[in-house]
Parts: C-alpha cells; sequence; structure tokens
C-alpha cells in the first residue's frame, strides 16, 4: 500500500508563458519568411513547454519506509517530528529560516509546505523542506508508515 503520492504541476500562467515564447520566437524569425515564423512559434514553444514540465514535473511519494521527494530518498526512520507551514511561516523557512545545509523541494507557487527534522547524527542535513499542497496528509503519511514500522 502507498499511503501518499503528489506530482507537483507548474501553474497554468507558466504554460501561457511558454506559448509567449513561442510567439517571441516566431517574431524574431518573422523577417525571414512565413517558415521561419511557423518554426520559431512551434519550435520555441515546445522548449518552453519542455522546460516547464521538466521543472514542474516532481513527484512526492511516502513508499517503502522511506519519503521520496524528487531526487532525495530519506528513509522514514531518520525522520523526526513533521511541522505544517502555512503562509508567514511557508515564507520564513523558504527565506530567512533556511539552513543552508538543508534540502529543499521548494516551488514558491505552492503555498504550503512541511518541514520534516532528520533525527540520524551521520547526516549534516537538519531537516528536509517539501513543497506540498497537502502538508497534513503528507505529515500523516510519514506518522502511520513510521508506526507500522515500530
Amino acid at each position: 500500500m502507498q499511503p501518499y503520492e503528489e506530482r507537483l504541476t507548474a501553474p497554468r500562467s507558466w504554460w501561457f508563458a511558454s506559448l509567449l515564447v513561442g510567439v517571441a520566437m516566431a517574431l524574431i524569425l518573422l523577417p525571414f519568411g512565413t517558415l521561419p515564423l511557423l518554426g520559431g512559434l512551434v519550435g520555441g514553444t515546445a522548449v518552453a513547454a519542455v522546460v516547464t514540465s521538466a521543472y514542474g514535473a516532481v513527484r512526492i511519494r511516502v513508499v517503502a519506509g522511506s519519503l521520496v521527494a524528487g531526487d532525495a530518498k530519506i528513509p522514514v526512520s531518520a525522520l523526526g517530528d513533521a511541522e505544517v507551514l502555512t503562509g508567514e511561516e511557508t515564507r520564513a523557512w523558504r527565506t530567512y529560516k533556511a539552513d543552508p545545509r538543508a534540502y529543499m523541494l521548494l516551488r514558491a507557487y505552492i503555498p504550503t509546505a512541511l518541514r520534516v527534522n532528520i533525527t540520524d547524527p551521520e547526516d549534516p542535513t537538519p531537516y528536509v523542506y517539501v513543497s506540498t499542497r497537502h502538508p497534513e496528509e503528507l505529515a500523516k503519511a510519514l506518522d502511520t508508515v513510521r508506526q507500522s514500522a515500530a
């Protein structure tokens, strides 16, 4: 059973910006004719869409006794207390309260996050900051896995 899975996707405005990049490329290539204009529109939009999709396609999962957030795979046994962050606290932990040693899966367009302390004494990472649309559910999933392992 997989207690939690979430995919962070880019906001709709970013997809619109991808289209605008294509339009800009088309305008740049306008003096060269109609075919380069169409190529710039299609190519510019496609490249910008790939970049948007790659940045926005981050997954957060709790599976096989681990928290998988982006490229990080952290055993739940190495995680301590989880703190749900909303509003000003989310911004504070992204900026002036942030520790440079922390692992941060940061997406500024998501207004909520979960901060989980690392309890492994061998790991120099003090905590994990994960932008998530459902921080309460993620915290509950981590607790469920921790309790089932004990």
